[in-house]
């Protein structure tokens, strides 16, 4: 949260809060990207699974190179992609479905991340962990986002086909020479390093709106997956930086913030999309029926 002293002047002349919006921006962008893969493939909670799936390594990095940023981002990413490869491996090679996978390795991790964390780490640094810090970021941890998204922005412009039809048809995308589960493990993969850039920002727990807020709102007006990923990655930059600022004036947690208005237009979303929103289910539509005598305009439920 800011300092009170600091809400009512201008946002913009404070360099630590430009670093922050900055940041935000980045995030909404990278996760509404990914967010439309997982979406699109159902395997949403899976980044939930991941992001709990970093608290080990950020333990054990904790023991072994102390609370600097550089350490425990190097144990996340270790811990993370482990994950993301054992449940991409047995999905693949064992009777067990990708849920199972993820489910089995996620409680394990948070387990063994809480015990090491709870006896290691002081209790405003797992809070950090858990919610995140955006304000207190630096500019190694700007660096960090920045190339994060992107590296995602430039993978999925050059890998667009492969991640299309492994999204869309993974059975067809095997048989007609792709490289399917190298595709599938580089999407796990690309989920895991977003989770740890955003774990400064908003932390362990609220890491899963960033992912699956843009992609579901952009989902709810597009019918192509092209637009549907240029959408989401908009709605998710702008309404990320959105939030920061609302909870910088309104001296609230920026990370719940953040979500709360991607969370928002998901909302207004839900509701008010023309095609696949409650409203335009419920509300009468004019509908055109073909008959032997020509096109007629007929109004239906």
């Amino acid at each position: 949260m800011a300092d009170p002293a600091l809400v009512a002047s201008d946002p913009f002349v404070h360099r630590f809060l430009l670093r922050a919006l900055a940041m935000a921006v980045l995030l909404g962008v990278a996760g509404g990207l990914v967010g439309c893969v997982l979406l699109l493939r159902r395997i949403v909670l899976m980044a939930d699974s991941f992001s709990h799936a970093l608290l080990p390594g950020i333990g054990l990095a904790y023991i072994w190179f102390g609370p600097g940023h550089a350490g425990l981002f190097a144990g996340a990413a270790v811990a993370g992609l482990g994950t993301a490869l054992m449940s991409g491996l047995i999905n693949r090679l064992t009777r067990l479905q990708e849920d199972a996978a993820f489910g089995s390795l996620f409680v394990l991790c948070l387990a063994g991340g809480v015990i090491l964390l709870s006896r290691q780490a002081a209790p405003v640094d797992l809070l950090h962990y858990l919610f995140g810090n955006i304000l207190g970021v630096t500019g190694a941890d700007l660096w960090l986002v920045c190339a994060t998204t992107c590296s995602t922005v430039i993978a999925l412009a050059l890998f667009y086909r492969p991640v299309l039809m492994d999204t869309f048809d993974p059975a067809f995308h095997r048989v007609s020479g792709g490289r399917s589960l190298a595709t599938h493990l580089a999407v796990l993969a690309a989920v895991v390093l977003n989770l740890i850039a955003a774990l400064q920002a908003v932390g362990i727990v609220l890491a899963l709106g960033l992912f699956i807020l843009p992609a579901a709102t952009a989902y709810l007006w597009c019918e192509r997956f092209g637009a549907m990923l240029l959408l989401s990655a908009i709605y998710g930059g702008l309404m990320s930086g959105a939030g920061l600022l609302l909870s910088w004036h309104l001296d609230l947690p920026s990370g719940a913030c953040m979500v709360a208005a991607l969370g928002s237009g998901f909302v207004v979303s839900l509701l008010a999309s023309p095609r696949h929103g409650l409203l335009g289910r419920l509300l009468p539509t004019r509908r055109h029926f073909a008959h032997d005598d020509g096109p007629e305009d007929c109004a239906t439920p």
